[in-house]
């Protein structure tokens, strides 16, 4: 299977970078790749990092491209913050990293997912790096668009734009490479709006599913101001318990790991001089979490939205399938007893609400005003 294979539904908007491997005339320093979350960004990038290193163009099976696409290929370096922003330390890493020749492949690949999360001036800082690349080091920045990356980054790389895939395109990747039953794969490939990495997640985790389900139920459970304070609660509530629960025995075993190189694992008192290292690495765990909440909370926003698109599809009796057909008679009913406007009113109010978290509005506040707003304004 070749390394391209992974890249499921995108065909013509990975041909750039195929031919690139093929035609060395046609290979550029710096990439950025664009597309919606769960469009496969990064599987393109590591795609392409294996492919310039395969001698066969990535044929998917040689050490270089399965080490290239594991992130273990000693000239593909990855940087993938769990963090709500990138910092100016880790890019002159990278900068420093991509000074380098390729120790053992052909080119020395620099990935960057999330490259949207680099400030303005962390992105200034690895300008000079884009301007004047150093030979066989090739970036590749990945970012849901190409105005997230600064336009002076932008005007010297070449972008390749995915799109989000069919479902039933993902769906038959779920029944093929994780066996998943082909009822069961095709809902959660719905369900998950064609995002390959929540669509696997909800195959294969009932509780995942049964989480979203409960989300969704806020659609109809919310009557009252009483109902829309106590919903945003809840939501605020599941996402932090779902932070802690990702978080917590990760953030033990690296305070120990750090604590045991340091030298100080005896459960002894720490020295001034090693506090602040303690200091720091508690300081990213929390931003990680912070992140990580915000994340869970956006998905539970989208969730909400691809409910209310159905009911607006019934409304208008679009011939499509729905998104979340395993709930077709909740959305009949609530269809049946609301109005178009109403149903596009709640929409705005979730759009609104997930601007309102990219701008680090107190999320209870955010969610408590959504709440709100999704009150029914006709009456059952």
């Amino acid at each position: 299977m070749s390394v391209w294979d992974q890249v499921v539904g995108q065909e013509a908007a990975i041909a750039p970078l195929q031919a690139a491997v093929a035609q060395p005339a046609a290979m550029t320093h710096a990439w950025i790749i664009t597309g919606p979350p769960g469009s496969g960004r990064s599987h393109a990038a590591r795609a392409f990092a294996a492919a310039l290193q395969c001698l066969e163009g990535g044929c998917g099976t040689c050490r270089a491209c399965t080490t290239a696409i594991s992130g273990a290929h000693a000239d593909v370096t990855v940087l993938a913050t769990e963090k709500v922003t990138i910092s100016i330390d880790e890019v002159r890493d990278l900068i420093s990293t991509a000074q380098s020749s390729p120790s053992e492949g052909r080119w020395r690949v620099i990935i960057v997912e999330d490259a949207d999360r680099m400030t303005e001036r962390t992105s200034n800082v690895l300008l000079k790096s884009i301007e004047e690349p150093p030979p066989r080091t090739v970036w590749v920045l990945c970012a849901p668009s190409g105005e997230d990356i600064a336009v002076t980054i932008r005007s010297r790389s070449r972008k390749v734009s995915l799109r989000m895939p069919d479902p039933e395109v993902v769906a038959r990747l779920l029944i093929e490479r994780d066996g998943v039953e082909p009822e069961l794969a095709r809902q959660c490939a719905y369900a998950a709006q064609s995002h390959i990495g929540v669509a696997r997640r909800l195959a294969r985790d009932p509780a995942a599913r049964a989480r979203r389900d409960q989300v969704l139920a806020l659609a109809t459970d919310i009557r009252g101001v009483g109902d829309a304070v106590l919903a945003a609660a809840d939501l605020v509530a599941v996402a932090e318990e779902d932070a802690k629960a990702a978080t917590e025995e990760r953030d033990v075993e690296e305070r120990n790991a750090l604590l045991r190189t340091l030298g100080a694992d005896d459960g002894g008192r720490l020295p001034p001089a090693l506090r602040s290292q303690v200091k720091q690495l508690e300081d990213d765990q929390k931003r990680r979490a912070t992140r990580h909440k915000r994340d869970v909370m956006d998905r539970a926003i989208v969730d909400l939205m691809s409910l209310y698109r159905d009911v607006a599809a019934v409304h208008v009796g679009a011939a499509q399938p729905l998104i979340n057909e395993s709930h077709r008679g909740h959305i009949e009913a609530l269809a049946a007893r609301t109005e178009l406007a109403d149903t596009m009113r709640c929409l705005d109010a979730l759009s609104t609400t997930r601007d309102r978290l990219a701008s680090n509005v107190a999320p209870l506040l955010a969610l408590e005003a959504m709440a709100l707003a999704l009150r029914p304004r006709v009456a059952a």
